[in-house]
């Protein structure tokens, strides 16, 4: 099955949280409501140095989808 790079999620547990969801390498889960990253990845200490700019590009890549998408559903 394929997956959109980043999908939207909530949780009834969570009613205030948002969460952004990116499928692809490196895999994480952003909470939007406190800026909080789960990473479904485990690093070695080498990625984590390659990583760091690159998760910041990744990160306010799925926080420009989550605004496009809120767009959409004002439209």
């Amino acid at each position: 099955m394929q997956f959109p790079k980043f999908l939207l999620g909530d949780n009834t547990d969570y009613p205030t949280a948002i969460f952004i969801v990116h499928t692809e390498y490196p895999r994480f889960i952003l909470n939007l409501e406190n800026d909080e990253v789960e990473w479904l990845e485990d690093f070695t200490a080498e990625d984590e140095n390659a990583l760091s700019e690159e998760a910041e590009n990744l990160i306010e890549a799925g926080t420009e989808f989550y605004d496009r998408e809120i767009a959409r559903y004002k439209d």
